[in-house]
């Protein structure tokens, strides 16, 4: 009778063989089974419906059922006449080798399994602006980084004092180095620049627009206080505090992110103390603040615990030269060191 594989094959080859079925298992009894060295094709399982257990595995390796864990088997499954047959070779770099030099030989390799999603999230709205926004700053935007370590504790007393002796307005440390970079950035111009690709010109911006890197549910967003440089430390910490609010609860506008021209991360919210941030393009450069902690420090030739931070900065290489860079860097930490030099700027 016909086998559906045509009268002509079943008169002068026997009908293939139908594959073996998978053994059912879990994915974690399976990886349980490969670290075991048991083949699972051999075990009967004991769970509903025959599926092998987490014990079946164990019993087996028990037993001696498993095979060697330094050897396996590698099948030849070849299209000519001669049937199945399997060589068994150490499971290493020779197991690879082997596997390499069977597939000229019209070996089949086991398929790899591919990796179980855990789900998708699609990449739109805020998270699509942030992802081409970076995107498009490592690809434009030959990016350098300096960075160095600040006594902070003056700055930590400053602010101390004054949310003591005013109540209305909470003064952050951040609030004080962003009225720290107005001085800095009015020291080092071209720090608060961008480049106008068209005309081969760089940009000097009169104002200073302070961005502040805020994590939010929606995503990371980059609220601006704008005109900073007419603001006061308590000016600028109202600003701040405010824009704050608004991004954390979703109600921040268009508007208030956009017209930025220098920008701080301060990743020290988050307890880490350095990296290197992503310049918010076309903006020339990008400050990192890194969290405020007891550290040894070496004071008046003696070892103290001092109230210490990292600063960084990335900048635009076509924009600002390293020294340039450096020199609002090292102006940055000195205030921070020492904030009365924020007086001569006021």
């Amino acid at each position: 009778g016909r086998d559906g594989a045509g009268a002509g094959a079943a008169g002068t080859r026997p009908a293939a063989k139908a594959p073996p079925s998978r053994p059912r298992a879990k994915p974690p009894v399976r990886k349980l089974a490969r670290d075991r060295g048991v083949d699972l094709s051999g075990l009967q399982g004991s769970g509903p419906e025959g599926i092998i257990t987490r014990e079946d595995v164990l019993a087996a390796a028990g037993n001696g059922q498993a095979g060697d864990r330094d050897a396996t088997l590698v099948t030849d499954r070849a299209a000519a006449p001669g049937g199945d047959h399997a060589t068994a070779v150490p499971a290493s770099e020779d197991y690879q080798e082997l596997l390499r030099q069977s597939a000229g030989r019209g070996a089949v390799e086991a398929p790899i399994p591919a990796a179980r999603e855990g789900g998708r999230i699609p990449v739109r709205g805020v998270r699509k602006l942030i992802a081409e926004k970076m995107t498009r700053s490592r690809r434009e935007i030959p990016e350098a980084t300096t960075w160095v370590d600040a006594d902070a504790t003056a700055l930590w007393e400053l602010r101390q004092a004054l949310n003591a002796d005013q109540g209305d307005v909470k003064v952050s440390p951040l609030a004080i180095i962003l009225r720290a970079c107005v001085a800095g950035l009015r020291r080092f111009p071209q720090v608060n620049a961008s480049l106008d690709t068209e005309r081969n010109e760089i940009v000097l911006h009169d104002r200073v627009n302070l961005g502040f890197a805020a994590q939010t549910d929606r995503g990371l967003v980059v609220p601006v206080i704008k005109g900073a440089e007419r603001m006061s430390t308590l000016e600028i910490a109202a600003e701040l505090n405010r824009l704050a609010t608004a991004a954390r609860d979703g109600k921040v506008t268009p508007e208030e992110m956009m017209g930025g021209t220098f920008t701080v991360s301060n990743y020290g919210s988050f307890g880490v103390d350095g990296g290197s941030a992503v310049i918010n393009h076309p903006e020339a450069a990008i400050l990192g603040v890194g969290r405020i902690s007891d550290r040894p420090w070496v004071l008046d030739g003696g070892l103290a615990v001092r109230k210490v931070t990292q600063l960084s900065i990335a900048f635009d290489h076509r924009i600002c030269d390293g020294g340039e860079a450096a020199g609002f860097l090292r102006f940055m930490a000195d205030c921070v060191e020492r904030p009365a030099l924020l007086l001569g700027s006021l």
